[in-house]
């Protein structure tokens, strides 16, 4: 179901807060995905273990779940994304946390 009532661009779809269940963008229409049941939820899981058991020991690829992806104009967030190794995106760094000392 679209949930955009115009015609955004990429551009602003990007912009927009995240949501649960993930709002998808193509063609210029926004739609919400369907909220996964359990039985999907499990098959998900297994799936990305089993292309993981095989790949990422000799850093070919990862499989990731819900990994939002965006490109040729769209941005969606498959159930399951396989990204080469090489082509995985970097992890955000943690911010630096100040230390604190105990005054005397």
């Amino acid at each position: 179901m679209a949930i955009a009532q115009r015609g955004l661009t990429l551009e602003e779809f990007l912009r927009l807060p995240e949501r649960k269940p993930a709002l998808e963008f193509e063609d210029g229409v926004v739609t919400q995905k369907v909220s996964p049941k359990l039985p999907h939820g499990w098959l998900q899981a297994k799936l990305v273990e089993l292309i993981n058991r095989f790949v990422e020991p000799s850093k070919r690829a990862r499989a990731f779940t819900e990994l939002r992806t965006t490109f040729a104009g769209s941005s969606r967030v498959p159930d399951v994304a396989v990204y080469l190794w090489e082509r995985i995106p970097p992890a955000p760094r943690p911010a630096p946390c100040a230390a604190r000392t105990a005054s005397t």
